[in-house]
């Protein structure tokens, strides 16, 4: 067979077959990062709009606020250990079943959010059980990125466009936001004044018939060949994130903190905005929620596009780009919400995840490409999902603190700016593996 007719060497695999396994695994990988993100991002969009007044409503407004946001952060704490008990397994029996696995415990932990009961009906106890179903789901979230990203990367290790398609399992943040928003908007169109008593309830319900769906995608896909190889090779590690840390621990480390450009300002524009414009600009929540739909519109369109501008310009200058945006837009961002004209605030949300998804979009690549592969799974996890405790899952909570300690905007975008900065010095110290072979052992390990 000659070298244009087999598109994976090793595997049998013909230029056609190897086509049609892509297309499945990036179908599988963006669905279902999209229902997932819909899990978990589903949360912060009901904490700024409920879960202060339904679970805290004995504590002043701006408290329960951050009493929400600190179980909120539950989930982020969660986040790094399903990255390790994951990318354990997934470096170990491979992407696919582990990719099963944390779906099936996002959906569930989803679906048990929309029965746990308020402050009037059980107490403190409602706001304990939504803790530990918020830890659950954290869990299962923190072992699905890594796996889809190297499902959609690891299928596409011939090509020079490894950025573009591992930017589509990115797609699924901002698609799973948008579908988020579109859920909460419309039932609270529809419960009206009853949206705290049932109306927020069904969008965590909804989440099983997703669960459903991305279950059926995932069973149908096959393993990448890049793990097939690792295991023909017998290079199966005992216990690999153990090995990732003593090997690669500077890799670890930096993907975690280039996160912070990307993730803080993430959940500041995507779930603090509902607190700060309903409590502090005196906006309407089907008007946020609006705003918010055209802000996951456009990020999930320029996600795609940044991914392939990092094929062309390089995956670390593409990133160092995208953090110097974010540092700067944040002035800009609550310039425009602070004057209270509700065109400019509108345009301000609308555009606001613009900055971050310009370093989301390279950023999957930027960090699988930094692993060794019998160690991807491991080490891209544990990266990725411990910037969730320095900068995603305190960030809406040091954004409510500052506000309510400086009764200003001000020192918030001084928190993104700073953000920003960690963005570009880490990024700059992390090697670029741009369009190198990805299948191979490198990094002297």
């Amino acid at each position: 067979m000659s070298t244009a007719e087999t598109a994976t060497p090793g595997l049998g695999l013909t230029e056609s077959e190897h086509r049609r396994q892509l297309r499945r695994a990036l179908i599988a990988s963006t669905v279902g990062t999209t229902i997932e993100w819909y899990d978990f991002l589903l949360y912060g969009q009901v904490t700024g709009l409920v879960f202060g007044k339904l679970f805290f409503p004995k504590s002043d407004p701006m408290v329960g606020v951050l009493q929400a946001f600190a179980v909120f952060f539950v989930g982020f704490v969660g986040r790094p250990i399903g990255a390790a008990i994951f990318g354990h397994w997934g470096d170990r029996i491979g992407r696919k079943a582990t990719l099963i696995a944390t779906l099936l415990i996002t959906g569930a932990a989803t679906f048990a959010v929309g029965l746990v009961p308020g402050y009037a009906s059980i107490g403190i106890w409602g706001a304990g059980l939504l803790t530990v179903i918020r830890l659950i789901q954290g869990i299962g979230v923190g072992g699905e990125w890594g796996g889809s990203v190297l499902l959609a990367m690891e299928w596409a290790q011939t090509t020079k466009n490894r950025g573009f398609l591992a930017a589509w399992p990115q797609f699924g943040g901002p698609a799973g936001l948008f579908l988020a928003n579109v859920a909460v908007l419309l039932f609270s169109w529809l419960s009206g004044d009853q949206f705290l008593v049932w109306g927020w309830r069904i969008p965590f319900f909804l989440s099983i018939v997703m669960v459903g769906i991305g279950l059926w995608i995932r069973l149908g896909i096959t393993e990448t060949p890049v793990f097939r190889k690792v295991i023909e090779e017998d290079r199966i590690e005992r216990v690999p994130v153990l090995q990732v840390l003593k090997r690669q621990p500077k890799q670890v480390i930096l993907s975690a903190l280039l996160r912070m450009p990307e993730q803080a300002p993430g959940y500041i524009v995507g779930t603090f905005i509902f607190t700060y414009a309903t409590t502090v600009l005196g906006a309407q929540r089907n008007f946020v929620l609006i705003a918010v739909l055209f802000q996951a519109v456009l990020g999930f369109l320029w996600v795609p596009v940044a991914g392939r501008l990092s094929d062309s310009i390089g995956r670390k200058n593409m990133y160092i780009i995208g953090s110097i945006f974010v540092g700067v837009f944040g002035f800009i961002y609550f310039a425009l919400l602070d004057t209270k004209i509700p065109s400019l605030i509108f345009i301000a949300i609308a555009l606001s995840l613009l900055p971050a998804t310009t370093c989301y979009g390279p950023q999957a690549a930027l960090i699988a490409e930094s692993f060794t592969p019998r160690l991807r799974y491991s080490g891209t996890s544990l990266g990725y999902q411990l910037a969730s405790i320095i900068a995603g899952g305190p960030s809406p909570f040091i954004a409510a603190a500052l506000f309510a300690t400086f009764h200003s905007s001000f020192p918030i975008a001084l928190y993104i700016m700073a953000c920003g900065i960690i963005g570009v010095v880490a990024t700059s110290m992390l090697t670029d593996y741009t369009n190198k072979d990805i299948s191979a052992e490198y990094h002297g390990v």
